[in-house]
């Protein structure tokens, strides 16, 4: 019971044995479906669509076209509300385009009876574009002259080039480098080229969502991590007042930050008002998924590095050039965190330099995806470490071990203090677990007599700042109720996609409320017209922003479970504490009542001195500081 204990998932009975209600388990008797006629070219101008034949098919009840739809452009990302329009997320996607800027775009859609009557009409929908040449990678597309959207003519969305001193001030350059200011002219420098390609998230569950009238309510039902946000985007989209929007939440099939994005709701949302209130809903093919939703961005990166005699880095380097297809999405924000991150994990002597680079191209939209952009710039930064270690004849691990940062480290963009950090710690709890250097050498004798077979033993470091403060908000809140058997419910924004953070919250509240997981219910499926509001799944957040927000929230019914016992019993509140599901004298440990006792009696107490008062308590969490995540991973 508590932090630090194995305990039981929430969800894991309603998994296994297949009660968990997931987005297409809630689909009402009698709802429309939907399928997107997707674009058949790259790069593009919708000319023309004849739906005459569409309109005629079995079970059509509207045909949609991207010159039916409203004509203002919405952000997509899911990241709370920027009151800084410099930080605000880029608005450039239309519910179905008429530029054609991926091959899969959406152009048009049919709403039906049935799926398989949606998809046979679908098919009957003929479309004519006026095409043009695709620009696949971020070199062919800047300054190619055939912009993708207008605001950027150049199809370059954002670049951010910077500087640090040994002191750490970072200093930002305008415009371009001249080519001897840039990393690959260095001479001082010696540089590495990587590539990334895209990579899809593959969770189990496919996107989907669907959306009907309820009253005023347009009440929307997706498969979302950031369901307030969500709210926000879909509002804006069809020209509706946020309050007249509800997003619903249930079981996730998993996500991985592809269902961080606004997809596809909008489109259902505004089918729905077209058709009275009906039910609409949409759930996606698995090419779809692939195509039509979100990946990992491709990173083209060039990291430098230099070093002395000594095996000290004296001056690092990275330029990252990203591919961020159609639509912004997420913008530059992948590529400025990854840039930036890669002076987080090693310290060096001398001046460290970042460039960075997000193009449009004709590619399905980039956006989040696990670790925002560390895998990408990792890979390149750990294989030129091991190189660099390689070339010198120095063990890679005391190489690495010799210019990693420690604690009190300041990060030179946020200026936050490193307070903790245990990574030298485990490199060299890893060396010793993984037999290093035994094994090093083992491994060095065998490959040079074994021809065809060889061994190896490696590691890689990394270091991840959780959440996303100062740049942007990061709040949650949290409700508890308490019930008078002494158990409680746990409202919380805060998203469960299978990461376990349900689980982390009843531990959490356990902890401070010292009542078992089996009796805390957090409640999984969110309801922006209920549940408090949390900014998502994502960045790794929940367990230390959310998770805060349940702390003190459960730390406020601590503090109404034991002022109540005093008032009843006659004792003073420092006198008492909560132990093991009771209230009881801090000094001695005698038991005064139980909790299950304390809220039965202000539930229901009926008398002329004692006010009921059922046990509820809110709290929203707002950080004004940031933990930072290291690790190393050994493989053999």
């Amino acid at each position: 019971m508590g932090v630090g204990k194995s305990v039981k998932r929430l969800d894991a009975i309603q998994k296994v044995n297949g009660t968990a209600k997931y987005m297409e388990d809630l689909i009402p008797i009698g709802a429309l479906y939907t399928k997107v006629v997707h674009s058949t070219i790259a790069n593009g101008v919708v000319k023309n669509i004849d739906t005459t034949e569409a309109e005629k098919m079995p079970g059509v009840e509207l045909v949609l076209t991207c010159f039916d739809v409203p004509d203002h452009e919405y952000a997509t990302a899911g990241h709370p509300l920027s009151l800084d329009p410099s930080h605000a997320d880029t608005k450039d996607t239309l519910i179905l385009a008429k530029r054609v800027r991926y091959h899969g775009d959406n152009v048009a859609a049919v709403v039906a009876d049935t799926a398989l009557h949606a998809q046979l009409a679908a098919e009957k929908v003929k479309v004519e574009y006026e095409e043009y040449a695709p620009m696949l990678t971020p070199g062919t597309s800047i300054g190619s002259g055939c912009t993708l959207h207008d605001f950027r003519p150049t199809n370059e969305l954002a670049r951010m080039d910077f500087t640090i001193s040994p002191e750490g001030n970072v200093s930002w350059y305008t415009g371009k480098f001249s080519e001897d200011e840039r990393i690959a002219g260095r001479n001082d420098l010696v540089g590495e080229r990587f590539k990334v390609p895209p990579v899809n998230a593959c969770h189990l569950e496919n996107n989907g969502c669907f959306a009907y009238m309820e009253g005023r309510k347009m009440v929307v039902c997706s498969c979302n991590q950031v369901p307030h946000t969500l709210r926000r985007n879909i509002a804006e989209a069809i020209d509706l007042p946020v309050g007249d929007v509800k997003v619903v939440k249930p079981f996730l099939g998993g996500g991985f930050g592809n269902k961080q994005d606004t997809m596809f709701e909008p489109l259902v949302a505004l089918a729905s008002l077209r058709l009275g209130g009906r039910c609409v809903a949409i759930v996606l093919s698995r090419e779809e998924t692939f195509v039509n939703t979100r990946t990992r961005h491709s990173f083209e990166m060039v990291s430098a590095l230099k070093v002395d005699d000594e095996g000290n880095m004296t001056k690092r380097g990275i330029r990252i050039n990203s591919n961020g297809g159609a639509y912004a999405a997420h913008t530059h924000a992948v590529a400025a965190y990854a840039v930036t991150s890669n002076f987080q994990t090693y310290k060096t002597t001398d001046v460290q330099i970042g460039e960075s680079s997000t193009a449009y191209t004709n590619l399905p939209s980039a956006a989040a995806m696990r670790a925002y952009g560390i895998p990408q710039l990792n890979f390149a930064m750990e294989s030129q470490v091991e190189d660099t270690a390689r070339a010198h004849g120095w063990d890679p691990l005391e190489f690495r071990l010799k210019n990693i940062n420690t604690e009190g480290f300041v990060d030179p963009f946020d200026k936050f203090v490193v307070r903790s950090c245990g990574l030298a710690e485990c490199v060299k709890r890893g060396r010793e677990m993984s037999g290093w250097n035994r094994k090093r050498k083992e491994y060095d004798a065998f490959n040079k007599t074994s021809k065809d077979v060889k061994k190896g033993i490696g590691m890689a470091l990394f270091s991840y700042k959780i959440g996303v403060y100062p740049l942007q908000l990061e709040s949650a809140a949290c409700r508890i109720i308490m019930n008078e058997d002494g158990s409680a419910q746990i409202q919380v924004g805060a998203t469960e996609l299978g990461q376990g953070s349900d689980t982390v919250f009843s531990q959490i509240a356990s902890e401070v409320l010292t009542i078992p997981e089996s009796k805390l219910t957090v409640i999984s499926t969110q309801d922006t017209d209920v549940t408090p509001y949390d900014n998502g799944a994502y960045a790794s957040r929940q367990t230390y922003i959310s998770g805060n927000g349940v702390k003190q929230a459960a730390e406020l019914i601590r503090e109404k479970l034991l002022r109540h016992t005093a008032d009843v019993y006659g004792l003073h509140v420092e006198d008492l504490a909560i132990e093991k599901e009771a209230v009881v004298k801090r000094e001695n440990g005698e038991r005064i009542c139980t909790i299950a006792e304390i809220c039965t009696h202000m539930n229901f107490v009926n008398d002329q001195k004692t006010a009921t008062d059922h046990i509820t308590a809110e709290h929203t969490y707002t950080a004004k500081n940031i933990c930072m995540a290291f690790g190393v991973s050994f493989i053999d």
